[in-house]
């Protein structure tokens, strides 16, 4: 892996991950998790959204974007495609209320969170955890990680399709610094004070906000 590829991870004193028992127990129940969903309401979600994904405007059903993983390593974030084809430029903006970008049927998967499935692929390969910081795009990691102090910590455990920050209302665009500071602060509250029952805390939460809907998703 070119040494591009990887970002400084700060030093971190013993958390519950750390910890070899723990990082089994939270593997197994990563793979097992996974396996359940990718089997049952994956296949769903692509027959019904697939086809209308295409529909909607050429390229893929799936796309997938670099993202930063455990130990700083970058790896291949899989989404169900929102938003028409875009050119290198534009893959780094995040998106927004009313972004021209997005077509109907991808904004309908980023407001319900459906688009965020295809990372139980991620899950199965080792790339993330059902639960843990939010990966964000490279380009944002290195922004970041000079002007918010401890955000390299979130690298010491691997990405989650969701976490702490999330199902705290800390989601969405990350324009102001300010904005990802909080989310940075939850991220590392999380990682200090993981339990097994606090991971299926946050799937509950999590399944709550995609039933009532989520206000910071576009």
């Amino acid at each position: 892996m070119n040494q591009n590829d990887v970002l400084p991870v700060e030093v971190l004193r013993d958390t519950p991950l750390l910890r070899t028992y723990n990082r089994i127990l939270k593997r197994a129940f990563d793979i097992v998790f996974s396996l359940l969903v990718l089997l049952t309401i994956f296949p769903i979600l692509y027959i019904i959204f697939g086809p209308l994904i295409k529909l909607s405007s050429p390229g893929p059903i799936i796309f997938k974007q670099k993202r930063t993983g455990y130990k700083g390593k970058i790896f291949y974030c899989y989404k169900f495609r929102t938003m028409k084809c875009m050119d290198k430029s534009e893959e780094i903006v995040q998106a927004k209320p009313n972004d021209p970008r997005k077509f109907k049927v991808g904004d309908f998967l980023r407001r319900n969170n459906l688009d965020e499935f295809p990372q139980f692929i991620n899950v199965l390969k080792g790339d993330m955890s059902v639960v843990g910081p939010r990966p964000h795009m490279v380009e944002h990691d290195k922004m970041y990680s000079k002007i918010i102090k401890d955000y390299n910590i979130r690298f010491k455990v691997k990405p989650g399709i969701t976490g702490w920050a999330q199902v705290n209302g800390w989601r969405g665009a990350t324009e102001n610094p300010e904005l990802m500071r909080k989310r940075v602060e939850h991220d590392i509250w999380y990682i200090e004070n993981w339990s097994f029952w606090l991971d299926i805390k946050i799937i509950f939460l999590t399944i709550l906000r995609m039933i009532k809907g989520d206000p910071n998703a576009y």
